[in-house]
C-alpha cells in the first residue's frame, strides 16, 4: 500500500503553524500542529516534534470526499494554502465523483 506524507509550516497563517497530510491507500489524514517554538520560529526550523491538535480523516471513496478535506482545511487556513494542500492530495489520490 502507497503511503505519502507532506507537511507544510505555514506560520500564522494557519491555526497552530503546521499541517501535515498522511495519505495510505485511499485513507487521507489531514493533521493540524502546534508550532514547536523551541526549536525555532523560522519555517526551517525543525517541527518533527510538533505537538498534534487536531486530526480529520477521510476515505477517498467516500462521495463527498473532496469537500470534507476542503472543508477542514479551510477551517485550518486561508482558503489559498487550503488549495495549495488540495492540489497536493490530488495529486496522490483520485477522489470518487461527488454525487448530488
Amino acid at each position: 500500500m502507497a503511503k505519502a506524507t507532506k507537511t507544510w509550516k505555514i506560520g500564522e497563517y494557519c491555526k497552530g503553524g503546521i499541517i501535515t497530510v498522511e495519505i495510505t491507500g485511499k485513507v487521507i489524514s489531514i493533521i493540524g500542529k502546534e508550532w514547536d517554538t523551541s526549536t525555532g520560529y523560522n519555517k526551517k526550523s525543525n517541527q518533527s516534534n510538533a505537538k498534534e491538535w487536531t486530526r480529520g480523516t477521510m476515505e477517498a471513496t467516500q462521495s463527498n470526499a473532496y469537500r470534507l478535506c476542503s472543508d477542514f482545511l479551510c477551517d485550518l487556513t486561508t482558503s489559498y494554502y487550503a488549495g495549495q494542500v488540495m492540489e497536493w492530495i490530488e495529486s496522490k489520490v483520485k477522489f470518487e465523483k461527488e454525487v448530488w
